[in-house]
């Protein structure tokens, strides 16, 4: 019987050997394999090294090597073969009815989205949630807010629904079906935060996208010719949905360029993250009447 540490080895080396894409929870081979037989033997997938030199078994052996045919021969992205994926340091169940989680939305979170946002909110809304990560994440930063999120996708809504219960905030996190805010009520359902990461990716991208994410439903990537088509609408029927003083943040990743020539007359807020990140702007109620309301 081999060590974690031989087997490790081992499955970096066949990483490494093959042109794949890391982008979903590692940055790097090593990373990966790491993430890959930690899962399998349901370890921290942190490394802890006082791990490194228990055996492991036969059984967990040939698991890891199928997960491992699976990341190379298929390249399936590696949360949809252990069938979690992690987010401000929280696990959730993803399969591929949804995005993997990795927006650096999550660093805002973590941080209360200070200094934009002055004081915890008391209502939050998070738009195209997918996996509820980011609605989920925000419910254990602000315990005491009601937070509801939106999906175009009744398919999707299961997953989210399933990180719903492992996580028990069911008493904080409404899930609603809804193309945007199409079935909400702007005289009811007002918010003092809108959190968006939308389908952003342009018609060029799309073409472009390594094989990983082409895996990835393509609704919750494609955003028409310039990646805009769904953040148009946000901007224009935000301000209907927030209290006096609210925020939107939206995720708009590689568009930012397009949406900034687009609006050439709005001071778009672009937050830089100490994790890595960008495309990712605020803008306040305030602006988003000025600019955006007919």
């Amino acid at each position: 019987m081999e060590t974690v540490t031989q087997v490790l080895q081992k499955v970096y080396q066949q990483l490494e050997q093959h042109s794949l894409f890391y982008g979903h929870g590692s940055d790097n081979p090593w990373d990966e394999a790491v993430y890959l037989v930690m899962s399998a033997m349901n370890l921290p997938i942190e490394g802890d090294p006082k791990y490194l030199n228990d055996l492991v078994s036969e059984e967990i052996k040939e698991k890891i090597q199928y997960w491992l045919d699976l990341r190379i021969t298929h390249k399936l992205p590696l949360p949809y073969i252990t069938g979690t994926a992690y987010f401000c340091g929280l696990p959730f169940h993803v399969d591929k009815r949804v995005l993997i989680p990795r927006s650096p939305i999550g660093e805002l979170i973590q941080n209360k989205f200070r200094p934009w946002l002055k004081h915890d909110p008391k209502n939050v809304l998070d738009l195209c949630t997918g996996s509820g990560c980011i609605a989920i994440a925000c419910g254990y930063v602000f315990p005491e807010a009601n937070v509801v999120a939106t999906d175009i996708s009744e398919e999707v809504l299961e997953v989210a629904k399933i990180n719903r219960e492992s996580h028990n905030q069911f008493s904080n996190l409404k899930l609603i079906q809804s193309d945007l805010f199409k079935n909400l009520d702007s005289k009811k359902d007002r918010f003092d935060l809108i959190v968006s990461n939308p389908p952003y990716v342009d018609k060029e991208d799309m073409m472009d996208l390594p094989d990983e994410f082409k895996v990835e439903p393509k609704l919750a990537l494609e955003a028409g010719f310039d990646g805009l088509a769904l953040v148009h609408i946000i901007l224009k029927q935000a301000a209907k949905f927030l209290n006096d003083g609210g925020i939107i943040v939206v995720e708009v990743g590689n568009s930012a360029g397009a949406l900034q020539q687009h609006y050439p007359k709005v001071d778009f807020t672009w937050l830089e993250f100490e994790k890595g990140g960008l495309g990712v702007f605020t803008l306040s109620k305030l602006q988003l009447i000025e600019h955006f309301s007919s």
